[in-house]
């Protein structure tokens, strides 16, 4: 009588006592182990698509997706905005002797004034942006040219910023606060908003200059050298300024010692880099009066005043001033709606479609069995 053993091991791929070419061991065999997780017997769950579930799943996705998109488009579409192009490349714009005249190097500012019409007044809070076309500023060594530690008032770094500044990292022996391409390249136009009155009076719109900033950057990442003292000259002594600066960091706002030196809100806005070419900041804050029923900007005539520090022929670039209202849901773009209300059809559609041809060959496939 012959008996068989069984061997769990051998099962495996493991067979003891086997000798190798490198003397007493064990072969190994690339089989794998006998487990649920290696031999795929784990417990699973597969669903079984059929038609009653997939055609109410698209109908159903198809009437949520409708009704949110066509409510995020109607939101979008209700924010007011009102934009002018101020580049000055056309010879019969106000702006183009600044535009061809004016270099970083100028020391002597150029105004121009822009009439404009509002036709329907603006309630609410309005918010004031500047815009830039054809400035990259996602470009890999642009967005890391800046020293964060320096950024948050450490003082090592404020006299000896890190090498990724270069070049914009010494200035005469001196280190240059706020270093790198970013700080560099800080917008720096002046916009002013006048309204003419039909009586021929004129008043300037009061624009807010702090609460632009994300109140993390503002009070977390960015932070003025020495604490709490506000002599910033004596914080920043033995530094200088970037290369295309008309003023030290410390003279950005000299009124407001809270919105000065680093934690100069324009500034926190600026070292916010875009990640696309074409983009918007955020400039000022046109603030609605309280218990005033009066819009915020009324209907009628204005003028655009600007200081033109910027150049953007060098890149050929554009710049623009946008005032806008925003909602619930932001400023305006109409994406999100198009995108919800494009899903929602698509998906309706094919529900029709999946229903008509289910209804037309779903019970021929039913008759097609073969008998026993």
């Amino acid at each position: 009588m012959m008996a068989s053993s069984y061997n769990a091991k051998e099962e495996d791929g493991h067979h003891s006592g086997a000798v190798g070419p490198g003397g007493a061991g064990t072969v190994k065999i690339k089989k794998p182990d006998n487990t649920a997780f290696k031999q795929q017997r784990l417990p699973a769950w597969q669903p079984i698509l059929t038609a009653g579930t997939v055609l109410p799943a698209f109908f159903v996705i198809g009437l949520i997706f409708i009704p949110i998109g066509i409510g995020l488009f109607v939101t979008s579409n209700n924010i007011k905005e009102f934009e002018i192009d101020y580049t000055g490349m056309e010879e019969s714009s106000p702006c183009y002797v600044c535009a061809h005249n004016y270099s970083w190097n100028n020391t002597t500012p150029c105004i121009c004034l822009i009439p404009f019409v509002l036709d329907q007044p603006f309630e609410s809070n309005v918010f004031m942006y500047y815009g830039l076309s054809n400035f990259y500023q996602n470009h890999r060594r642009y967005v890391k040219s800046r020293d964060d530690s320096q950024l948050n008032g450490d003082k090592t770094s404020l006299l000896n910023p890190s090498k990724e500044c270069e070049p914009y990292r010494k200035s005469n022996g001196l280190s240059i606060a706020p270093c790198g391409a970013i700080a560099n390249s800080l917008f720096n136009d002046t916009l002013e908003l006048i309204y003419n009155f039909p009586n021929g009076t004129t008043i300037t719109i009061p624009l807010m200059r702090k609460g632009i900033a994300w109140w993390t950057d503002k009070h977390v990442k960015f932070r003025n050298p020495g604490g709490n003292d506000n002599n910033l000259t004596t914080a920043f002594a033995g530094t200088a300024k970037p290369l295309n600066w008309g003023k030290p960091v410390y003279e950005l706002d000299p009124s407001d010692p809270d919105n000065n030196g680093f934690i100069n809100e324009d500034f926190i806005v600026w070292m916010r880099t875009a990640a696309l070419p074409t983009f918007r900041k955020l400039y000022r804050i046109i603030q609605k009066k309280k218990d005033n029923m009066m819009p915020t900007l009324p209907q009628g005539n204005y003028t655009l005043n600007i200081t033109y520090n910027y150049p953007v022929r060098s890149f050929d670039g554009q710049k623009r001033m946008i005032l806008s209202t925003i909602s619930w849901m932001g400023g305006k773009n109409p994406f999100l709606g198009i995108a919800y209300i494009t899903v929602g059809s698509v998906c309706f559609f094919l529900g029709v479609v999946l229903l008509i041809i289910h209804h037309k060959y779903g019970s021929r496939n039913n008759n097609a069995d073969i008998p026993n």
